[in-house]
């Protein structure tokens, strides 16, 4: 059945594949946060423990709201790590890095999302693609606020 919810297939197809992109940072994001939730260690252990665990929750719930607008514009989401590779913009870490540097590559990793969502933007707002630019705006404002408190963690 033909989709018309007043934006043409081909803004949908470009909207759904910066979707797509942000899935897939989105989601290595999430795997690098449940990573070091599981591996940190040191003084701050169980500051880091917990406040990794609050982040990779909020991940796995933003994956799915990313996947289904994917769905309601009429394309299939990606789920696969082979397909999430092909599309991220980030690097999974090498071996258990230290706390300092877990916290510092999550920092790298918010930014990487931020920049990926914001790069969606402009498609969306051209093509008058609201729930998108909500999704967007909500997903840059929740990647800010953790991006700067774990800065914020790295000031001596």
């Amino acid at each position: 059945m033909d989709i018309d919810i007043g934006i043409n297939k081909k803004d949908r197809a470009k909207i759904a594949d910066g979707l797509s992109r942000l899935l897939a940072d989105s989601y290595t994001l999430y795997l690098t946060t449940h990573n070091f939730h599981w591996n940190v260690t040191g003084p701050m252990f169980n500051t880091l423990h917990l406040m990794f665990e609050a982040q990779y929750n909020e991940l796995a719930l933003a994956v799915d709201q990313i996947a289904e607008r994917i769905r309601a514009l009429g394309f299939p989401a990606p789920g696969t790590y082979k397909e999430f590779q092909k599309l991220t913009s980030m690097s999974e870490p090498d071996g258990v890095p230290n706390a300092q540097e877990m916290i510092r590559q999550l920092v790298l990793g918010q930014e990487a999302v931020i920049k990926t969502a914001r790069s969606v933007a402009p498609l969306a707002d051209k093509a008058s693609d609201e729930p998108t630019l909500d999704l967007l705006t909500q997903r840059m404002q929740v990647h800010e606020k953790t991006a700067w408190m774990l800065r914020s963690l790295l000031e001596s």
